[in-house]
């Protein structure tokens, strides 16, 4: 897969999955909008990493509207364009039922649908409306196993994820007339920062041996799949959510 100075918008790209798509566009020839939101400092790691370029850094809460819009406006006039969107930022928030009070349980549903939902679903638009002025375009949204098997510790995760899955197949149905395509995929554990707590704890074992492989996904093998999806030739795709969790869940 190629995408010779196509320019590619990556949120949360200052580590873990969000770095391996950016490194993986980058050596696939795309010029990459490296996103971060505070940690400024593993963000110019990342660009460090990134071969070709320019592969300038831009800094935004996603849970600001304004924000949003506006990062989407500064990648296109520093860049040009605007080819490929992956909506990659999120958070993972434990709060199970019975152990928060009720501002905690509140405050976690607020701040995970506003990370990993509402903000995916205004830069779907700001992105869109470029795109459709283009004439073309590619969104990837990064959702979850979670949204199929639940997340009893930390439902609000699980249902953004799920909105995320619904959103994304609504859009591409939507945006397919305008040669936008979108699809999405759907990791389980990925090792990550935000997944070490797990893995390195007392169950981290039995999480690996949820997947027959005996392992987690690394996060190449996400960015592998959210590179097929924005590529040239898979355009019938689109709709489609890619499982990268190592059979360790199965939907029919």
């Amino acid at each position: 897969m190629r995408f010779n100075n196509k320019i590619v918008l990556v949120t949360g790209a200052s580590r873990g999955i969000g770095r391996a798509i950016a490194r993986q566009f980058a050596g696939a020839g795309a010029r990459v909008a490296v996103h971060y939101h505070q940690n400024e400092t593993a963000a110019y790691e990342t660009q460090s990493m990134l071969p070709g370029g320019p592969h300038p850094i831009f800094q935004a809460d996603v849970r600001d509207a304004a924000a949003v819009r506006q990062l989407v406006q500064d990648v296109v006039a520093q860049m040009g364009r605007l080819d490929i969107l992956i909506n990659n930022a999120g958070v993972f928030t434990h709060h199970p039922l019975a152990q928060v009070d009720y501002e905690t349980w509140q405050a976690v549903w607020q701040d995970t649908l506003a990370t990993n939902l509402v903000s995916a679903a205004n830069l779907c638009y700001c992105a869109g409306r470029v795109m459709i002025e283009q004439g073309n375009g590619r969104i990837v949204n990064v959702s979850s196993r979670g949204a199929f098997r639940g997340e009893p510790q930390a439902p609000a995760y699980g249902a953004s994820k799920a909105g995320m899955n619904a959103m994304g197949q609504s859009l591409a149905q939507y945006l397919a007339p305008y040669n936008i395509f979108v699809g999405t995929v759907a990791p389980g554990f990925v090792e990550t920062d935000m997944a070490n707590e797990h893995l390195d704890g007392p169950g981290g074992d039995a999480i690996r041996q949820q997947s027959p492989l005996g392992r987690v996904a690394r996060p190449e093998e996400v960015a592998h799949a959210v590179l097929f999806l924005a590529s040239e030739g898979a355009e019938f795709s689109t709709g489609t959510i890619i499982d990268v969790n190592g059979a360790s869940y199965l939907r029919s």
